[in-house]
């Protein structure tokens, strides 16, 4: 009943740790709300953008339809608007075979440590 509590927090990261490692480029910063709220808000600049009902293909490293360098050792850090379903998409990339994946937040944790925002 109350799954999405344990997702929010799964594997949360330190924000900036996250974002040294973006920055560095040693870790990937993914998106995965949908493209309305990335229309209204904008998106993290350097993020991936993945909607998060479209994670089984486009983070399937090997389908044609997987974004550019994907693989499941590249380490991950997702965000949605409040946490809760960055959390959950965690989950579900590591049951895909993802071996570091994070719950960086919200859009606005990413703000709060220093990140930019790119409009679309």
């Amino acid at each position: 009943m109350f799954n999405f509590i344990k997702a929010m927090s799964a594997g949360k990261i330190d924000t900036g740790e996250a974002v040294a490692r973006i920055k560095a480029g040693t870790m990937t910063l993914i998106d995965i709300r949908d493209p309305g709220e990335v229309q209204a808000s904008g998106i993290a600049s350097g993020a991936l953008h993945i909607p998060m009902g479209q994670l089984p293909t486009r983070a399937r490293p090997g389908h044609k339809d997987c974004a550019s360098g994907l693989t499941f050792d590249t380490p991950l850090a997702l965000y949605c608007a409040s946490g809760a379903r960055s959390g959950m998409a965690a989950q579900t990339l590591r049951k895909m075979g993802y071996k570091e994946v994070h719950n960086f937040g919200a859009l606005t944790d990413w703000q709060r440590a220093g990140g930019m925002i790119t409009n679309i």
